[in-house]
């Protein structure tokens, strides 16, 4: 089903450093927003995608590791967009429009190692309908439940989900790299904060929480939606913001002051949809992105 949307998705993985990239690439005319709930993100160009900037047309959307750092991968993606004739075009030359955004791993792998613009480049050669889950691209380095402590943490990973209703298709990926628990439908826990192999449970999450100091910064669950809806700019951004309540439901606590999670939104513009269908929509498929990622790094 994904392949219908004609995006594709690639990964740049080191398994020695725990750290990596991942790039989504879109189909041509793809009109992108995002929303930032989170109070710590790491972004390039998110100003670009506020509804009242001029430029609509998203080229790709970059998900790193590396924290800031991480940020030159999204060069490398530039570098593959313009070798290709990609970009929205000036007076003088085609300018790739590539949002990234951030995970801070440098606690879990070779802080001293990041994600660079050859493994942005390298996350393009790889992009594809078939791509890999869990500890893979921007997610080998993530984790979860971290508000006890991280040495109580889980792996969290890269997740994908996919729904369709009629013609309408929506799909989300997510990395996962929270301070919550992730929870499943029925708000049981599913990964995050253990003690000798047991969750500690939500019971004892604020007594938990006061004893330990949680470091700002370095939490941040990233999503991104597609669709082959037809959106305008200030609808994708409403997308992006519904979508978010998507977090609330697998991620307990989520949108603390120490994450920095954004919500991107891609719409391809094949066919008119029900605005509320679509956001609906969008809710599930990032609250079972989360889940998925999870459940396959663990």
């Amino acid at each position: 089903m994904f392949e219908k949307l004609g995006f594709k998705i690639g990964h740049s993985t080191n398994l020695e450093a725990l750290t990596g990239c991942t790039v989504i690439l879109c189909p041509p005319g793809t009109v992108g927003s995002c929303f930032v709930s989170g109070n710590a993100p790491g972004s390039r160009e998110l100003e670009l995608l506020s509804p009242e900037m001029t430029v609509s047309e998203v080229h790709a959307v970059v998900l790193t590791g590396g924290s800031a750092f991480g940020l030159a991968s999204a060069d490398g993606v530039m570098r593959y967009l313009e070798e290709n004739g990609i970009g929205y075009q000036t007076p003088w030359a085609k300018v790739p429009i590539v949002p990234a955004a951030v995970v801070y791993d440098l606690n879990v792998g070779n802080p001293k190692i990041r994600p660079t613009a050859e493994d942005g480049y390298k996350a393009c050669l790889n992009a594809s309908v078939n791509f890999e889950t869990g500890l893979v691209g921007a997610g080998t380095g993530t984790t979860v439940g971290k508000w006890a402590g991280f040495e109580h943490r889980m792996n969290g990973g890269f997740g994908f989900s996919i729904v369709q209703s009629d013609d309408l298709i929506v799909s989300a990926v997510a990395v996962v790299n929270s301070v919550g628990d992730v929870v499943d439908e029925d708000g049981k826990i599913i990964a995050g904060a253990r003690v000798d192999g047991k969750f500690i449970g939500l019971e004892k999450k604020f007594r938990f929480a006061l004893q330990r100091k949680i470091q700002f910064g370095t939490n941040t669950t990233l999503v991104c939606v597609m669709t082959n809806a037809k959106l305008s700019k200030i609808e994708a951004y409403k997308i992006s913001k519904r979508a978010d309540d998507g977090l609330s439901r697998a991620i307990r606590p989520s949108h603390t002051s120490y994450d920095g999670d954004v919500v991107f939104t891609l719409a391809n513009g094949e066919i008119e949809s029900e605005f509320e269908v679509i956001a609906e929509l969008s809710v599930y498929v990032v609250a079972e992105a989360i889940r998925d990622a999870v459940r396959k790094s663990n």
